[in-house]
C-alpha cells in the first residue's frame, strides 16, 4: 500500500457528530454569508432542505451530508472545507466552480485579512526566522508528496512527467506537446548549446534533463530529494543511454559544489521555506559562472497576500503540501537581490496552468480504475481531486500565477533574441 495511505488521517476523522444545535447555528451563519455572494450561485442541499445562495454567475450545487460541515468551514477556512470533503461530509458537481466562487468573493475580507498578515509579519518575523526548518525537515516533506508512488504520477502527468505548468501554444496542442514546449521554452532561454553544463535543482522525474540533454546535446547535472524520483529519472536516463551527459545526484542542492554555464530550476522554490530563499538564490548565485544564466520557473501568489500566505495554513499545505510556501515575484526579487544575480526577463504563464491541471484531473479520472488497483482508497482520491480542482481555480481567478524568470550573472551579455 502506498505510504501517503498509512499516514494518520486528518484530525476530525471519524469524530463524532457536534451537537444538534451547534450545527443549526453553524449552517445559519454560512447561509447568511452566502447570501452574500456577489459572483456565482450555490444551491445548497442537505437534512433541512434547498436554498440557492447568490444570484447570475457560475452555478453549482452542493449536497451536505453531515451537518459538521457547516462548522468545520467557519472555523478552519479551507483546511476545514478540504478535510470535511475528504471525510465524505459533502459532495459538489463542480469542484473547481465552487473554489472560484469562494475564491473570487474574497473581497474586502480577504484584502482585510492580507492587510492583517502584512502587519503581523513585521512583528513577528524577526522571531520566526530564529525557527527556520532543517534539511531533514525538508527531506520529510518532499518524501510526503513526491514519494507515494511513481505509477500514480505516470497515470496523471504526460510521458514526459512534467509535473509543471505546461504552456499551449495550440489550444489542441496535447498535454506532451504543450509539456515540450515549455521545455523548449526554457531552453531557447537559456540559449543552451553542447557546449553548456546545466546544474539542475530539483530533478523532477527527468523530464527536463532528459529533453535538454537529448534536444540540445548539453550536459546536465541535476539533484534531488525525492528517492522515488531519483530512482525513475536514474533508470531513464540509463535506459537512453544519456549517463555520458546526464548525472542525477540523491542530494539536497546546498551540497552541490561546482562551477556552472546555467542553472535550471522548475517548480522546486515552492518547496523552499521563505525564511530560506536567500540562501536558494545565493547558492544558485555561487554555481553560476561569472557571465552564467539561470532559469526559474516559480508559482507565484499576489504580492498582496504574501506576507499573509506564507505564515498561514490552507488546504494544500495541510493536505498534499507539507512545508511548501508559495513565493510572490516580490518575494524572489528581494531574494536575488541579496546576490550579484539580476533578473533580466520574466514572463508570466499562469493562465497555462488552469489547462494543465484540467488535464491532469482528466487523466486521474479516466484511471480512476488503475489507481485504486494500486491501494489508493477513496479518502485519497477524494483528496487528490480536491486539490486539482482547488488549484485549477486559484489559477483561473488568478489568486496565484505561475512565471519564467531568467537571472544572470554580472559579466553575461545579452545575444539578440526574441522570446517565441
Amino acid at each position: 500500500m502506498p505510504r501517503s495511505l498509512r499516514r494518520p488521517a486528518p484530525a476530525g476523522a471519524g469524530a463524532a457528530v457536534p451537537p444538534a444545535a451547534a450545527d443549526r447555528l453553524a449552517r445559519r451563519l454560512a447561509v447568511d454569508l452566502g447570501r452574500r455572494l456577489a459572483w456565482g450561485s450555490i444551491v445548497l442541499q442537505d437534512g433541512a432542505g434547498t436554498v440557492r445562495l447568490g444570484e447570475g454567475g457560475p452555478r453549482v450545487q452542493v449536497h451536505v451530508h453531515h451537518p459538521g460541515a457547516y462548522a468545520a468551514l467557519l472555523r478552519h477556512g479551507s483546511v476545514g472545507l478540504g478535510r470535511s470533503y475528504v471525510d465524505g461530509w459533502w459532495d459538489c458537481d463542480d469542484l473547481t466552480g465552487l473554489v472560484r466562487i469562494l475564491v473570487h468573493n474574497r473581497g474586502a475580507a480577504g484584502r482585510a485579512r492580507d492587510r492583517a498578515g502584512r502587519v503581523a509579519s513585521a512583528v513577528a518575523d524577526p522571531l520566526r526566522r530564529l525557527r527556520r526548518p532543517s534539511p531533514s525537515a525538508d527531506r520529510r516533506h518532499v518524501r510526503a508528496h513526491y514519494d507515494i508512488g511513481n505509477e500514480l504520477f505516470s497515470l496523471m502527468l504526460d510521458p514526459t512527467m512534467s509535473y509543471s505548468c505546461a504552456v499551449f501554444e495550440r489550444p489542441a496542442m496535447t498535454l506532451e506537446e504543450a509539456s515540450l514546449a515549455k521545455l523548449d521554452r526554457i531552453c531557447r532561454k537559456l540559449d543552451l548549446s553542447p557546449a553548456d553544463h546545466v546544474v539542475e535543482i530539483g530533478t523532477g522525474w527527468g523530464g527536463f534533463a532528459v529533453h535538454a540533454a537529448t534536444r540540445y546535446g548539453c550536459r546536465v547535472t541535476s539533484t534531488t530529494i525525492s528517492a522515488e524520483q531519483h530512482a525513475h529519472a536514474t533508470e531513464w536516463v540509463a535506459r537512453l543511454g544519456l549517463s555520458d551527459r546526464v548525472t542525477v545526484l540523491h542530494d539536497d542542492y546546498r551540497n552541490l559544489r561546482g562551477e556552472y554555464d546555467k542553472v535550471v530550476s522548475i517548480e522546486m522554490v515552492e518547496a523552499v521555506d521563505w525564511r530560506l530563499l536567500g540562501t536558494y538564490f545565493r547558492t544558485c548565485a555561487a554555481l553560476l559562472r561569472p557571465d552564467g544564466l539561470m532559469a526559474l520557473q516559480a508559482i507565484t501568489i499576489a504580492d498582496q497576500s504574501y506576507e499573509r500566505a506564507k505564515s498561514s495554513q490552507d488546504f494544500v499545505k495541510a493536505f498534499v503540501f507539507p512545508g511548501s510556501c508559495l513565493p510572490s515575484v516580490a518575494s524572489l526579487a528581494r531574494a536575488a537581490a541579496g546576490t550579484d544575480l539580476r533578473i533580466v526577463d520574466l514572463e508570466d504563464i499562469g493562465r497555462h496552468y488552469a489547462e494543465t491541471l484540467r488535464r491532469w484531473r482528466e487523466n486521474v479520472e479516466e484511471h480512476r480504475a488503475r489507481i485504486e488497483d494500486l491501494g489508493y482508497d477513496d479518502r485519497f482520491l477524494r483528496m487528490w481531486r480536491l486539490y486539482l480542482a482547488y488549484c485549477e481555480a486559484a489559477f483561473l481567478e488568478r489568486h496565484v500565477s505561475d512565471v519564467q524568470v531568467v537571472l544572470a550573472k554580472p559579466a553575461w551579455r545579452a545575444p539578440l533574441l526574441t522570446r517565441a
